[in-house]
């Protein structure tokens, strides 16, 4: 099948009810549904969530097997604390799965994951166990409330390494997530380094995967309004987050640094400061 049929495929909107509903913690809940064409959705992928008479917006994929998919969502604004208020068998409606994914062909792997951009590391982390060589894995948040998936990933990391950091010392280091990446790389060979979170984190590791000369794969985040690389409301340099991403690599990034974690576009189209 090539991409436009895929495309195609993927792209019809379909309503189904929630399977279930969980909380992580006063900010953030786990959505999970059942669609088969999400049976080979990949890590990095995302897809487009309408809330009934509110707005769709893009998601990435926490997790998905024989099916049932989940996404992980903090409620930030107007659609999303809306979406907070659905129960178990209230409906949504979906489209995808769209974009790329993270490449799964490397041994000694560094994640870097803040705040929901944990949710699809966690879910290319349980892709990996198994068939890489080793992992090293670090969560960071302000504060332990907002680390996700600490027990499941303190479990999943239990032969790897795992690390979590606080701003404010309540859990783990106290730090921000991309200060003990400096320590680790002055001590092992560390072949690539996926990541995911606030932009600004993202350029921090981009930064200092340039300085050790590690190739990089992040995860963008960008206003998405079609998903398929039609409305443009995603741009960034010369990509469509949402058709040529979500995933970017070094190269990638390198060519887009004058917008990479400075500045984007707004519901208006207007660019703004990150």
């Amino acid at each position: 099948m090539n991409l436009s049929d895929y495309l195609i495929k993927n792209n019809v909107l379909r309503t189904i009810p929630l399977l279930s509903v969980n909380t992580e913690n006063k900010t953030t809940k786990t959505f999970t549904f059942r669609d088969k064409l999400f049976s080979e959705a990949k890590p990095g992928q995302f897809l487009m969530l309408w809330i009934p008479g509110v707005n769709e917006i893009p998601l990435s994929i926490m997790n998905a097997e024989n099916g049932d998919i989940s996404v992980t969502v903090k409620a930030v604004g107007p659609a999303t604390i809306e979406l907070h208020k659905l129960k178990k068998g209230d409906f949504v409606g979906i489209r995808g799965p769209f974009g790329n994914n993270f490449t799964e062909n490397f041994e000694n792997i560094l994640m870097v994951g803040g705040g929901t951009g944990i949710a699809p590391l966690y879910f290319l982390t349980k892709k990996l166990i198994g068939k890489t060589k080793k992992i090293t894995f670090i969560i960071g948040a302000k504060s332990k409330n907002e680390l996700l998936f600490l027990s499941s990933l303190e479990k999943l990391c239990k032969n790897h390494n795992f690390l979590s950091t606080t701003e404010d010392g309540s859990y783990g280091l106290k730090n921000i997530v991309t200060n003990p990446i400096l320590k680790i790389l002055n001590r092992e060979k560390i072949d690539i380094i996926y990541t995911c979170g606030p932009e600004l984190m993202l350029r921090n590791v981009f930064n200092i995967a340039e300085q050790y000369k590690i190739p990089i794969e992040a995860s963008l985040e960008r206003l998405m309004r079609c998903g398929i690389g039609l409305c443009g409301s995603c741009v960034i340099g010369q990509y469509r987050v949402c058709r040529d991403g979500p995933i970017f690599s070094s190269i990638q990034l390198r060519e887009i640094q004058n917008e990479f974690g400075r500045s984007k576009l707004d519901f208006d189209g207007k660019t703004i400061n990150i």
